[in-house]
């Protein structure tokens, strides 16, 4: 009985070194929880560009970074909104995927959504349904622009499109429901203040 506590011990160690070497990596996903203020708790998807994004702190590199470095910067930056300073678990929620070479295309959803991260979709899914596999926003999401960002590949110039998604909930019909392609993201950013 010892030399299977002992195993499951030596185990959960080697699990734990193992999560505090590993370096992030851009499309990892990172479950974030502030203690003192639980409406910021959230998934955080590591950006192409390697950075996070979060409320208070705005962006932090994550990629090439351990879990704890981000924790010990999020903590920096959340800091002076709080009297003392806050207790912050960051954790990985997902791995970011290897590309696949089946007939769907990679979609990056970012920002105030309940499941951010690379969305596996069909050929043909249109922008509404992309929103669909998100899992719902927060209660930060700016429902009146979000964004849909297309890179063009030949020139790399960066095409942004506007959706209202509330007033499409009201009866709006939403003029260019584009059908997305490889590699477009969908950006749902923070609410302002009084939006």
């Amino acid at each position: 009985m010892r030399f299977l506590f002992g195993l499951m011990a030596a185990l959960m160690l080697a699990a734990t070194a193992q999560a505090q070497s590993y370096s992030l990596e851009v499309g990892d996903v990172l479950a974030i929880e502030v203690l003192e203020d639980a409406s910021l708790n959230r998934n955080a998807l590591v950006l192409p560009d390697g950075n996070i994004t979060f409320p208070f702190a705005g962006s932090i590199r994550a990629a090439g970074r351990s879990v704890q470095q981000v924790q010990q910067s999020l903590v920096q930056a959340l800091a002076p909104n709080f009297a003392t300073a806050p207790t912050v678990f960051v954790s990985i929620n997902q791995l970011s995927n290897p590309p696949t070479s089946g007939s769907g295309i990679t979609v990056y959803v970012i920002g105030e959504v309940n499941d951010p991260g690379e969305k596996e979709l069909s050929r043909g899914t249109t922008f509404l349904q992309g929103l669909a596999s998100v899992g719902g926003f927060t209660n930060f999401a700016a429902t009146k622009r979000i964004q849909l960002r297309r890179t063009d590949p030949s020139t790399g110039q960066e095409a942004v499109y506007t959706f209202n998604l509330r007033a499409a909930g009201d009866g709006a019909k939403i003029s260019g429901n584009a059908t997305l392609l490889d590699g477009d993201v969908i950006l749902v950013p923070e609410r302002r203040l009084f939006e």
